[in-house]
Parts: C-alpha cells; structure tokens; sequence
C-alpha cells in the first residue's frame, strides 16, 4: 500500500513540474519516516500531496495573469518595456492582481511618467460583477488601497456602474457604484462620489469619493479608497465589457445605463456666426422688439428678419453690439435682450438741436437656442436708409459644450 502511494506522489511530482514549467527539487519526508507506522506515513503523504496540488494552482494562475498582461500589452510598441509585479489583493483570495508599468524616453515619455493612464494596477476579479452574487461576502474597507487602478473581467476591461446595484450583488452586502458619469478625456483626474445600496436606499452609505480619469483607448482609471464600513465593495458593471471593444474613432454610449455600445464619433465642423443688420429709418418711443430689415451680413443664418431676433445655432461664447442716434431733445434708450432678460443699454441724452450717436457692446456665453434682440425702451433715434445709424451685430467668438 506505501509502495503505491510512493509511486502516485512521485507521479503528481513530475506532472506539477511540467505544469509550472519549471524544475522541482523535492524532498518526499515519507522517505525518512521508515520506521514509523504505516498510518502515520500514509497521513504525511495526503498531506504532502495536497500542499503540491495548491502550489500547481498557484503556479497555473501567475500563469494566466502574466499571459493576460502581456496580451494586453500586446498593441505596444516591441521595445517597449512592461514590469509586473504579481501579489494577491487578500489573504485567501483565488484572484490576482499585477501592477503595470509603461518606461521609456521623450518629453512625452515624461508626462505619462505622472499620467495614472500608463501605471496603475490591474484588478481583475470576478466577484466584483454587477451580476455576482454569493453568501460569502467581501470588503473593500480591508484592502490597502495604494495608487491607482484598472477594472477587468476575465481579462475584459470594464467599468463602474453609472447607477444603482442591487443589494447582495458585486460579491457583498452593499455594491458601491459612481453616482455621474464618467468623465471625458478632456476633463482630466476628475472626483465623484460613490454610493452604496441597502435597505431599499441607493445611496444609504455615502463612500468617500474617489477619483477617476479618462484614458486614450476608451478605458478608466479608478483611485480607490477605503469605503465607510463592511461590508462594502466596489462594483464592476458587466454591462460595460462592451466598451472595451470601442475602436479609437468611437465612444460607448448609453441611454439608460443598461445597453451600451460603441457609435463612431461624429467630426465636429467649425461653424461660422457673423451677422450685421440695420433699421432703415427712424424711431420714436417704446417699440419693444426692434426689426432690423436691411441685411449685410448674416453668415449662419441665425438672425431672422422676419422676428429681429438672433437665435445662438451652437453654445459658446457670443459678442454682440447696438447702436443709435439720438434725433431729438431727451434721453434715448436702447436694450439688448437675452433670453427676455434686458441685459446692457445703448444711453444717449442731449438737449436742443445737438445729436449723438452711442454704441454699446457685450459678451456672454450662450446655449444652444438662445435668442437675443433689441429693444427701443424710449426717446427717439434717427437714422435713414443710408445712415447706418440703428445697427445689431455680433459674432460667435468660440464654439464650447455647456
């Protein structure tokens, strides 16, 4: 009976050397225990056993880790250098995670030296699913959180839940999601809050917030602290493994933070708003929208002579300007008015025969669809069909997302 058990540990000796890809030097402790019962020989070689099978699934998991590193390296330049470092994130935990590294030279090089895009740790467990869920919870609030993190799912990147998780999901009690959404390259290291789901509250425990950044190839980085209490765990929606397949010249969209997908980004196209209009004769007293009917410039579109108004085509930064000429012994007022809110005024005031012209200018930022008109508030001002003296102009200086 030993004979054999020697023979079968000798067996699982060598398999788990060829697995590990590796040389074992091994010493069988039965060998020494010669003169002992056969009982207490057989139970070394159980035990001896077993502590060989766990270092083969050890093994086998670096193993895989490493493979997936440097598949998703795989897309970098040959001579770029990759270092990882392989530790577990907890005692007794089956899942890995590597720390990634991207070292080279340049100017550039030197920026991304401090950008969290090129080195951050990997963390790829399963149990942080949105569709996980099992009786033996874990807690985020035990993990040394240290420097900045990548989220995957069986090698797939993924990201955070834009909206609540069901209680007892993500491998805990209460899933922490990121309440917004997720930033825009542009936007830089942004922070958000974090919220944990229980007893019917989506937001019953308030996490300290944490930071997040966009990076070039439509993945983010997560800078993860320690959450409020157990058991909570940050959450990973697999909803979302989608976006990892979005191509550089796409974006992953969602309307109900459910059903993603990649759509092509559309080019933006530089628009032109340029406009200059005057009324042809003269006005007196309150006209509450002045209707500017000789067109000289109207690049856009976007001044209807028909209304006198202006209506901003695209949000951004707007500069406007009015004028008149007083015609008569008083005071002449003018308003520019944006979105009915009168804003700035054309002031002019003279006494007798004298006139006086007064031109007024103004700058704001718009959204999309905001009108802008003169009014005529009182006095009167003079101009004829060749004077020029009652204008509205402006321009969009700069076109930006509000």
């Amino acid at each position: 009976m030993l004979s054999l058990c020697v023979q079968v540990f000798a067996v699982l000796v060598v398999c788990a050397a060829d697995a590990a890809n590796r040389d074992i030097s091994y010493t069988f402790r039965a060998w020494t225990m010669v003169d002992q019962p056969l009982q207490e020989q057989l139970a070394v070689v159980y035990k001896e056993m077993e502590s060989l099978k766990h270092e083969q699934a050890v093994m086998i998991q670096k193993q895989e880790a490493l493979s997936q590193a440097f598949a998703d390296c795989s897309q970098k330049p040959i001579d770029t250098d990759v270092e990882m470092n392989l530790t577990s994130l907890q005692t007794g935990s089956n899942h890995l995670l590597y720390t990634l590294t991207q070292d080279g030279d340049g100017d550039e090089d030197s920026h991304e030296a401090l950008d969290p895009c090129y080195h951050y740790t990997v963390l790829d467990q399963a149990w942080r699913a949105s569709n996980y869920t099992s009786k033996y919870v874990t807690c985020d609030r035990r993990v040394q959180w240290k420097g900045w993190y990548r989220l995957f799912y069986h090698g797939k990147p993924i990201q955070m839940p834009e909206r609540c998780v069901m209680k007892e999901m993500c491998g805990t009690h209460a899933p922490l999601w990121l309440v917004g959404d997720h930033p825009r390259k542009r936007d830089g290291v942004v922070t958000r809050q974090v919220c944990g789901n229980w007893k019917n509250n989506c937001c019953l425990f308030k996490s300290p917030p944490i930071q997040v950044k966009a990076c070039r190839g439509n993945y983010y980085v997560y800078k993860f602290v320690k959450p409020v209490a157990c058991h909570m765990a940050y959450c990973a929606d697999i909803n979302t493994i989608v976006c990892g397949k979005c191509r550089k010249t796409e974006s992953c969209i969602s309307s109900n933070k459910i059903t993603w997908m990649c759509k092509k980004n559309q080019l933006r196209i530089k628009v032109n708003v340029h406009f200059f209009v005057t009324h042809p004769a003269s006005i007196s007293g309150k006209v509450n929208r002045i209707m500017y009917r000789k067109e000289y410039v109207n690049q856009g579109k976007a001044f209807d002579t028909r209304t006198g108004i202006f209506k901003a085509p695209v949000s951004g930064v707007y500069q406007f300007f009015f004028s008149t000429q007083n015609g008569g012994n008083g005071a002449t007022d003018l308003w520019l008015v944006v979105n009915n809110y009168s804003v700035a005024m054309s002031h002019s005031n003279v006494q007798g025969n004298s006139s006086v012209g007064n031109l007024s200018t103004y700058m704001t930022t718009l959204r999309k669809g905001a009108t802008v008109y003169v009014s005529h508030n009182r006095g009167r001002s003079w101009a004829s069909s060749a004077s020029n003296t009652i204008v509205f102009g402006g321009s969009l200086l700069m076109e930006r997302i509000i």
